[in-house]
């Protein structure tokens, strides 16, 4: 398996939170899945994982809703991205993005990493993993120096460690984003109601509430499709890659 060996070791699964309605982005989000659309004449989705097959990543379960059997007939079995690919619908009734991740564990084991599906990090996974490792936590949330540029700061990080989180009531000293790549112990979701919808962000306060959530941060900036303008951004980050 890729990523073993004492210096090099396997790399965590990852769930994608691809549920959503997208209805920031309707009309094109009436017909498709947010992942579906395309960023330089291919899939978001595609090029998501492949990102993460380059991070040394094996194993990603992609947590699906709104048409998310177009999702299934795109990426199949995920074997063309270097993945290996499953599913786990959200069923009759929204569960939320905790209440999706929660859905999932049977597919994700012991330990994982959480992203959502309209977004593209190209940060060090591995590096990120070790920090997990060694903080002993139930969870740990990636953050980014982003000083209320793009997005509203909703984090206040100092000395490696978070003090605040609030994606609603924001303060001034909050100067660093959640950077959307959370990992988790399997226990960490022990909490989440089997049924009907939960927040990733209110189970986020509560660990960190409890001195369960470790902090990690990252220097690259995220690039998301959740709006018109990500969508351009990404593109254009893409291009000058050559991806």
């Amino acid at each position: 398996m890729r990523g073993s060996g004492a210096d090099n070791p396997a790399m965590f699964p990852v769930a994608i939170l691809a549920g959503g309605l997208a209805t920031r982005l309707r009309p094109i989000t009436q017909k498709i899945p947010k992942s579906l659309i395309e960023i330089d004449g291919e899939p978001f989705l595609g090029h998501q994982l492949r990102m993460l097959a380059g991070q040394g990543i094996v194993r990603v379960t992609l947590c699906i809703g709104h048409l998310g059997e177009m999702l299934q007939d795109y990426a199949g079995d995920g074997s063309r991205f270097g993945i290996e690919l499953t599913y786990s619908p959200d069923g009759p009734q929204l569960r939320g993005t905790a209440g999706a991740v929660e859905q999932a564990r049977p597919m994700l084991g012991g330990t994982f990493f959480v992203l959502y599906g309209d977004s593209y990090l190209p940060c060090d996974y591995r590096a990120v993993q070790r920090a997990f490792e060694q903080s002993g936590k139930a969870a740990l949330m990636t953050v980014n120096h982003n000083r209320d540029l793009g997005d509203a700061s909703n984090v206040r990080f100092e000395d490696g460690r978070i003090l605040e989180y609030n994606k609603r009531d924001r303060s001034a000293e909050m100067q660093h984003i959640d950077y959307g790549l959370g990992v988790f112990r399997a226990a960490a979701f022990d909490s989440v109601p089997k049924q009907g919808a939960c927040d990733l962000a209110d189970l986020y306060q509560k660990l960190l509430a409890e001195g369960s959530l470790a902090g990690f941060e990252v220097d690259q900036r995220f690039y998301e499709i959740g709006s018109f303008q990500g969508i351009e951004e990404l593109s254009a980050y893409l291009r000058e890659r050559g991806a």
